[in-house]
């Protein structure tokens, strides 16, 4: 009786898929938002690209939160689920803002460290990538879910380490020069900082819900 009344009841599967989705959907805007950084002509293009995949991401956010609040069995918390989903869309608002103040400042040259941070943005998002699909078995998935986790923290510390170094070689750059350069290049190390502050909240949210469900 309980197997035909389950047959029934919304599939919990589809969250993953919409999870794999937004986590694709984010390795493409990381990928465009290092094409961004590596200035020359194309920033304006790579800029919309950026735009048009955070528009993608919002779209199965909307999704995520719609399928929340129908389905009747979920594969952890309904509120996890709409924590990891925010944080995960937090990251690519993030890309959009920096792409933003790309447009905004007309920049088009950018400093050796902005392009390290794109880099390690890239490696935070498809470590995010490999994340999601092993939630489908927490269980047996719990020493990999620790060790990307780990990493993406380890990421987000390379980041401020670069933030820093960047802000310092900024300062010495402008010093006697153009303040306004100097602002521009503080306000682009911001967002891109930020962009890793949301991957660790990702990998914060994953943590949490592998300690609710072992």
């Amino acid at each position: 009786m309980m197997r035909w009344f389950r047959a029934f009841l919304p599939k919990e599967e589809r969250f993953f898929d919409l999870f794999d989705r937004h986590a694709q959907t984010v390795i493409q805007g990381a990928i465009a938002l290092q094409g961004v950084l590596n200035g020359g002509e194309e920033t304006p293009v790579y800029c919309q690209r950026v735009s048009q995949f955070e528009n993608d991401a919002d779209n199965v956010t909307r999704e995520v939160l719609t399928a929340v609040r129908r389905t009747f069995i979920t594969p952890f918390d309904r509120g996890d689920i709409k924590n990891l989903i925010t944080s995960l869309d937090d990251a690519i608002d993030q890309m959009q803002q920096t792409a933003k103040a790309v447009m905004l400042f007309e920049v088009r040259t950018f400093e050796p460290p902005m392009r390290e941070i794109g880099a390690l943005l890239i490696e935070c998002a498809n470590l995010v990538g490999r994340a999601l699909p092993l939630m489908q078995q927490i269980g047996k998935n719990v020493a990999m879910l620790t060790a990307i986790t780990e990493e993406l923290t380890k990421l987000e510390g390379r980041v401020d380490d670069l933030h820093d170094i960047g802000l310092k070689e900024l300062f010495l750059k402008h010093r006697d020069g153009n303040a306004m350069d100097f602002i521009v290049g503080v306000e682009i190390y911001d967002h891109l900082e930020k962009v890793a502050d949301r991957f660790d909240d990702v990998a914060n949210e994953i943590n949490s819900i592998v300690i609710e469900q072992v």
